[in-house]
Order: C-alpha cells, then sequence, then structure tokens
C-alpha cells in the first residue's frame, strides 16, 4: 500500500495527522479517502475544480507529480507519497 506523508506546516491545521497507508492507487481516491479522514483537507490541498492549488505540491517519490490538473499520475503500491504546502518568504 502507498504510503502518505505530510509536513509539519499541514500538521500545523490538522495536528491529528500523521503518516498513513492508503490501497488506493490513484491521487484522486487517496484524497477522498483521506478527507473522510480528515475534515477539509483536500479543500486545502485541490480548488474547486479538483486540481492541485499553487501553494501545495505533491511528490510520489522525489518526484513531483506531473499532473496537477486532474492527478492522473501513477502510484504502486510501494510509493512514498508526500503531500506539502509550498513555502514562500523572504
Amino acid at each position: 500500500m502507498p504510503t502518505i506523508k505530510f509536513t509539519a506546516n499541514l500538521k500545523r491545521f490538522y495536528p491529528e495527522l500523521s503518516e498513513i497507508e492508503l490501497e488506493s492507487l490513484d491521487l484522486n481516491e487517496i484524497l477522498d479517502e483521506l478527507e473522510s479522514r480528515f475534515k477539509g483537507l483536500k479543500d486545502y490541498v485541490v480548488d474547486e475544480q479538483g486540481q492541485l492549488r499553487k501553494h501545495v505540491n505533491i511528490f510520489i517519490g522525489d518526484e513531483l507529480i506531473q499532473d496537477r490538473i486532474k492527478l492522473s499520475d501513477t502510484v504502486k503500491p510501494t510509493d512514498e507519497i508526500y503531500i506539502m504546502q509550498a513555502l514562500s518568504g523572504g
């Protein structure tokens, strides 16, 4: 099962958020399952059209996902998925 990991910045909004394994091999299903466990998290990650928000990045392993619009990147059972808030500032 893929393992989903989160940055400490997301845990600021969802203190109960922790590394989790999910059976899905589809990013949209993963986000739906995360939403069922952590209400509001999906809205933080994707916009009203289901596209990845500009301030959020998702990595599968060490590769940034290619499809920020439909989230169609392939996920393998052994993958580690990182959902993180993009940081900015000076």
